[in-house]
């Protein structure tokens, strides 16, 4: 389980952050405003998303609890959302701004060497969800999907697993029940995992 960053701040500390709750769809920030602060999911789960011309919607990442987000924007030198970010259920965020997240990252240790770690750990996760994007193939696309999640994934539904894979619904589908076939895999209603 993910350490809570949030649990290595003193008393005072807690002071600069800002607690907010949100309810299911609620856009917490859109798409080009500029980004200000960092967000902390403290409870729920947030979708940063766009959408194409036609209309589709595009989920460029899913964040759950503990997870962080801006955190990449705040200091680039172009700090503009790439997309809306919106509660996916009921949350509770809490953010922290710019200014003071410098006060914290300069007289809190501990809580700089956790941030580090959730940058550094978001700059492996970017470049995995890059690595899998660029496979053409629909199976070694898959398969590397299973591969970087140890063999065991988690799904709300096919619609939102294909979506998270860069593929047609029809395609993973049509996919997931030949490797069943082939006892590749093991699926039950909402998991999926390897056999080896």
């Amino acid at each position: 389980m993910e350490k809570n960053i949030l649990s290595l701040l003193e008393k005072e500390e807690r002071k600069l952050l800002n607690v907010h709750s949100c309810n299911k769809n609620d856009v917490l920030h859109r798409e080009g405003e500029t980004c200000e602060e960092i967000t902390i999911v403290s409870e729920g789960k947030i979708k940063i998303v766009s959408y194409s011309f036609s209309g589709k919607e595009i989920v460029f990442n899913e964040l759950g609890k503990n997870q962080i987000f801006g955190n990449n924007l705040l200091f680039s030198s172009e700090p503009n959302y790439k997309g809306d970010v919106v509660s996916v259920d009921k949350s509770i965020v809490v953010t922290i701004k710019k200014d003071d997240l410098i006060t914290l990252l300069s007289s809190n240790k501990e809580f700089l060497k956790e941030y580090l770690k959730i940058q550094s750990d978001f700059g492996k996760s970017l470049n995995s969800r890059i690595k899998l994007l660029s496979i053409d193939s629909a199976l070694e696309r898959f398969e590397y999907y299973l591969f970087i999640n140890k063999g065991e994934v988690d799904f709300k539904s096919v619609t939102t697993l294909a979506s998270e894979l860069g593929l047609k619904r029809e395609t993973l589908s049509r996919l997931i029940s030949k490797l069943e076939k082939e006892n590749a895999i093991k699926r039950s209603l909402h998991h999926i995992s390897k056999i080896n």
